[in-house]
């Protein structure tokens, strides 16, 4: 089992930066990757962000590519986000994969991902 806790989300106005952090507990060992998924009202949860641990790589939705940067190790992830806009408004999840790929593409899946935090919202006013 592996519990992620997600932290940080807010009110911000547009334009402006936060940074979310993702506290993961149990068995992090076990972990290939950390992703990044939001959902806004009335929209399916859509892929944000993701680091894996072999090789580092990261991956990002085109939406956010050069805004928001994804960073840390097994037991905390962070994601900052810059000039953010209303857009970006969401409850974001934080999500642990014990799964292997070397397609990169399955870490922008939600099913790739086993363990799932409750969610920070994010706010962004105009």
């Amino acid at each position: 089992q592996v519990r992620p806790v997600e932290s940080g989300g807010g009110l911000v106005q547009a334009g402006g930066s936060l940074r979310l952090s993702c506290a993961a507990s149990g068995r992090t060992f076990t972990t290939t990757a950390m992703g990044w998924f939001r959902q806004a009202p009335g929209k399916e949860r859509e892929f944000v962000a993701a680091i894996t641990w072999s090789g580092s790589n990261t991956y990002y939705s085109d939406s956010v590519k050069g805004r928001f940067t994804v960073s840390g190790d097994k037991n905390t992830v962070y994601l900052q986000m810059n000039s953010l806009t209303p857009d970006d408004t969401a409850l974001y999840y934080c999500a642990a994969s014990t799964l292997t790929y070397r397609i990169g593409s399955y870490y922008q899946t939600p099913r790739t991902y086993g363990y799932w935090g409750q969610g920070t919202q994010v706010t962004v006013s105009s």
